[in-house]
């Protein structure tokens, strides 16, 4: 037989096969601009390339929302934050821009999975917890709702830390998430805003003007913010310091390398570390470094804007709203009316009065110590122009207070300056005064805050506070973390849930439908097996997928009370190892979340979680019935793994304490029952799932301020629980840590003593509640039910739905 003829050129690839237009995008990025050509690109090189031609198409998205914006002369929102705890974007980006099949089939005709590259991204080091979730949420939902925005906040470079656990303790390492550049930001130069500190105020002509002794120079970086099916792209723009000489070469030359450095030490010093301990003086100074670099570059940003284009600074308030999230940005209050009154000439009064229509404050905490105050001296130091115009509204709000019929002792509370002991500035009270709304998280918070915190300003201001409950993207907490659970979901009621989560509610008629139920409970194992493997590759343990998935992820804190969980963890061993014979309910206990650096309680109960794992999981006599792990540096990308394979959200906080909570909800939306306490938004998850698809134990907010107040004697209460007081005693007489055996004596000694978090008053309650959780396990049919109910009835705590409201009742923009 004839051989076939030798081509000299390839042949022609099939019409089908031939390269997609995203396919050569990408490729055409990866040579021209990461360098390379596809035959010898790795990984890292087609991640970057895929990001920037995911990038490219964004863009235009990107142009179009900023010049509709213009043209319309809309209403911006500028969100100021402390944190914006993003996570990874890739993924997020392709979803939302309805992109990612078309990716995963160009970069599988070069071999590649998308899946394998959206895991190189870093997350991004820009948070700690759940107010910088939140605000990421936030983004999402005001770009998805098409309302112009901008988040503010800083470029950490380091963020908060990366944990480690070494023989059980946490170890604080630095993030480097920048080491390798991010593809997604960009530098705007033109955005470049001086900062100044210390120095002194004078008087010139009618004007008065500030010169500070220290300046450095804040520069925008900017990262697109797209919304659901690309709608709109906003704007997440962070700062970044440098000095104004970045070394002395005088001081070099003279042989001085470290001193010639300082001024670059120093700015850099201002994006360098998120919450640096405040423990010294150094630490206290910079953190209101921070708070006030961070703050007066977004003001003045907003304020240039505003003039550059619309001209007349009176009207602010009509084209702009601010939004303070939490206390950190409160001298944003001060700051806008330093740029009304010196830099714009608007005298004090009516200055006051565009500041109050324009900015608006969202409170998180009724934590005393998280309602941040200032030594006066370090303040007027730092900031003196600030402190003056403090001053000048404290004695408006005080005449106003006086006036009003306050009395003394609620003029003393509402004053912006704590004379109590040291003096020192209220950073929330002035936010408060400052703003038109303050808001509440959740409906309890925000009842209390009435009532607690802010009781005499609310006296003086009955209107001002209102409620906002959190709320979290269904996007990336179900549709992107979640994949088949959304396919199942899709399959049974259709696409309308993913532009509306409210139309979730169309699973309810399925909550008792078998064959939906088993599809439901085949997705939650599939995800307890992923994992399970994930854990196993990361640190050696081995679960069983088919226990009871018990998890509590959040920030290490007395008032979220882990410490209330490992103890009852540690009842529940005795019992099963006292009572072979009983049917215990297989569980893995699951904790992940970082401590303070300088908060030595939090730390050691870490090191008590991971002391409990290490001997309850070698011990061969509760064999696979309970296992425990601490799963180190809790992020957003590992909480995109665990939310979808709990069983059981832990939200046990002492009631009262919890502003509000969003992991609660991310956890109802991928079916895991909640145990908790009548705390938070908790109550509201309550009412739309139904009393018998949660449960709730515990005392109320109210009985634990009764207890408080009538001489609470925590000793009696441990006297008369056996389980408890066994539990407490192997604790603290070292069980648990032969190696020390007071270890945790001081510890548990607070709760003996004191028990300020009412642990041992809520045992008993929340240990009866924990084996109703058991029984309702075992009834497979009953617990299917009530997670379907769960996922079907929190499309409310969408953050679209929270943000809606803060558009049309705070910001007047829908």
């Amino acid at each position: 037989m004839a051989s076939e003829p030798v081509s000299s050129s390839p042949a022609p690839i099939p019409s089908e096969q031939a390269p997609s237009e995203m396919d050569k995008h990408i490729v055409r990025v990866l040579r021209q601009r990461v360098g390379k050509d596809e035959r010898a690109a790795k990984q890292h090189d087609w991640y970057t390339a895929s990001i920037l031609a995911l990038r490219d198409e964004i863009i235009e998205k990107w142009i179009d929302s900023t010049r509709r914006t213009y043209d319309s002369s809309g209403k911006r929102v500028y969100y100021l934050s402390m944190e914006f705890l993003i996570g990874r974007l890739l993924r997020d980006a392709l979803s939302n821009m309805g992109m990612t099949r078309e990716f995963e089939a160009a970069l599988k005709a070069h071999g590649l999975d998308l899946a394998a590259l959206e895991e190189l991204e870093p997350d991004a080091a820009l948070g700690n917890g759940g107010l910088g979730r939140l605000a990421a949420c936030f983004m999402e939902s005001l770009a998805t709702l098409d309302i112009p925005a901008y988040g503010y906040g800083i470029r950490y470079v380091n963020g908060m830390f990366r944990q480690r656990i070494d023989d059980g303790w946490q170890v604080e390492l630095p993030e480097t998430w920048l080491a390798h550049g991010n593809p997604w930001e960009f530098e705007r130069l033109e955005s470049t805003y001086r900062i100044g500190f210390g120095g002194e105020v004078v008087a010139e002509g009618d004007g008065v003007f500030w010169h500070p002794a220290e300046q450095v120079e804040a520069t925008a970086m900017d990262t697109p913010v797209v919304g659901w099916r690309g709608k709109r792209v906003n704007t997440l723009r962070l700062w970044t310091s440098s000095p104004l000489d970045p070394i002395k070469l005088d001081a070099f030359n003279a042989g001085d390398h470290f001193g010639a450095l300082a001024e670059q030490v120093r700015a850099d010093s201002l994006v360098r570390v998120l919450y640096p301990a405040d423990s010294s003086p150094a630490g206290q100074e910079l953190r209101l470094r921070q708070e006030y670099f961070f703050t007066a570059a977004s003001i003045q940003d907003i304020v240039r804007r505003h003039v550059q284009y619309l001209g007349d600074i009176r009207s602010l308030p009509d084209q702009a709203a601010i939004q303070l999230n939490d206390t950190h940005p409160s001298v944003a209050v001060a700051e806008l009316m330093r740029l009304l009154v010196d830099e714009n000439g608007l005298e004090f009064n009516e200055a006051w009065d565009i500041c109050r229509r324009t900015v608006s404050y969202t409170n998180h905490t009724l934590l005393p110590e998280a309602l941040e105050s200032w030594p006066l001296p370090l303040f007027e130091r730092l900031l003196p122009r600030h402190m003056q115009i403090i001053y000048a509204i404290n004695s408006r709000v005080l005449r106003e207070a006086r006036k009003a019929g306050c009395s003394d002792a609620e003029i003393a509370a509402i004053s912006l300056i704590d004379e109590n002991g040291e003096r020192r500035v209220r950073m929330a009270n002035l936010a408060f005064v400052g703003a038109h709304s303050v808001n509440g998280v959740a409906a309890l918070h925000t009842d209390l805050m009435k009532k607690t915190v802010f009781a005499d300003l609310h006296k003086l201001y009955p209107d001002r506070i209102n409620n906002k409950t959190n709320g979290v993207t269904p996007r990336r907490w179900l549709q992107q973390c979640n994949p088949d659970l959304t396919r199942v979901i899709r399959e049974a009621i259709g696409d309308a849930f993913l532009d509306d989560a409210e139309k979730l509610a169309d699973l309810n008629p399925l909550a008792g439908d078998s064959q939906f139920g088993e599809q439901v409970a085949g997705v939650k194992r599939a995800n307890k097996v992923a994992l399970s493997d994930y854990i196993k590759k990361t640190m050696g343990l081995r679960l069983d997928p088919d226990a009871l998935f018990d998890v509590q992820i959040k920030r290490i804190h007395e008032y979220k009370r882990q410490l209330l969980n490992l103890i009852e963890t540690v009842a529940l061993y005795d019992q099963i190892r006292s009572h072979p014979e009983r049917d215990w309910v297989p569980r893995v206990k699951i904790f992940a979340g970082k401590a303070a650096p300088s908060y030595h309680n939090a730390k050691l109960v870490i090191k008590l979680a991971n002391d409990i794992a290490r001997r309850i999981n070698a011990d061969p006599s509760v064999g696979g019935l309970l296992k425990v792990v601490f799963v180190p540096n809790y992020n957003v990308s590992l909480g995109e793994r665990i939310f979808p394979a709990a069983d059981l959200s832990e939200q046990i906080s002492t009631a009262g304490m919890e502003a509000s909570g969003t992991g609660n909800m991310k956890f109802a939306l991928n079916g895991a029952l909640t145990i908790g306490t009548l705390d938070g938004a908790n109550v509201e998850i309550k009412d739309h799932v139904g009393d018998d698809n949660i449960v709730i134990f515990g005392l109320t907010a109210e009985e634990v301020a009764a207890k408080r107040a009538s001489g609470y004697n925590p000793r009696e209460v441990i006297d008369g629980s056996r389980e408890l007081s066994q539990a407490l005693t192997a604790i603290a007489s070292g069980v648990f840590s032969p190696d020390e055996p007071d270890r945790y004596k001081a510890l548990i000694g607070g709760i003996y003593d004191h028990d300020w978090f009412m642990c041992a008053a809520d045992f008993d309650s929340y240990a009866a509640a924990q084996r109703s959780i058991d029984a309702r396990w075992e009834d497979v049919a009953g617990w299917r039910a009530a997670t379907i109910r769960n996922i079907a009835n929190v499309g409310w705590f969408s953050s679209d739905r929270t943000i809606s409201e803060y558009a049309k009742d705070i910001w007047k923009v829908l």
